[in-house]
């Protein structure tokens, strides 16, 4: 307890607790660097996930010991991360065992429905992305890629630098 009763209690270790947990956050950031919250692969966003459900889990924390297992933990998941990046830097089969390989679903104005099939995405989906894009007319769209995020890329324009997509998986 920080203070004497209970409402006055919970509303103050709450806030207080809360606010430790984002500093610490913040500190761990500024150690890993700025890609520390990126979503560049996989990896990044369960790592993203995972540190806000222990922000979280350290502001409801009820004992000391618990709120220093979630500060340790987020450090843990840090550690994790940049180890990570590193082995995945410096192999290639490391890399490959740990992403998934972007996906055509559309290539030159024209739906790839094995893609579709395999990466169930719907193509009402696909049009919608479209739409976000500001594609007028499908014979603009050069490429739309499944990123290794999940996050939908939309190229579209008179030319496509081919080295933009030259790792990107067809079905």
């Amino acid at each position: 307890m920080i203070l004497d009763t209970p409402w006055p209690d919970i509303i103050a270790r709450g806030v207080l607790l809360a606010i430790a947990a984002i500093i610490w956050v913040v500190v761990l950031i500024r150690l890993n660097g700025l890609r520390s919250l990126s979503k560049m692969t996989n990896f990044d966003f369960v790592m993203t996930i995972a540190l806000g459900s222990l922000v979280a889990g350290a502001a409801q924390a009820s004992e000391w010991k618990a709120f220093a297992q979630a500060m340790v933990a987020m450090a843990g998941l840090f550690v994790v991360q940049a180890a990570s990046a590193r082995l995945r830097k410096t192999s290639d089969h490391v890399e490959d065992l740990m992403q998934n390989d972007p996906v055509f679903l559309m290539r030159d104005g024209k739906f790839c429905d094995d893609a579709l099939t395999y990466t169930r995405v719907a193509k009402s989906d696909l049009i919608a992305k479209l739409r976000e894009a500001n594609v007028l007319d499908y014979g603009q769209v050069r490429a739309v890629v499944l990123e290794t995020t999940g996050d939908v890329s939309v190229l579209h324009g008179d030319h496509l630098e081919e080295t933009i997509v030259e790792n990107v998986k067809r079905v």
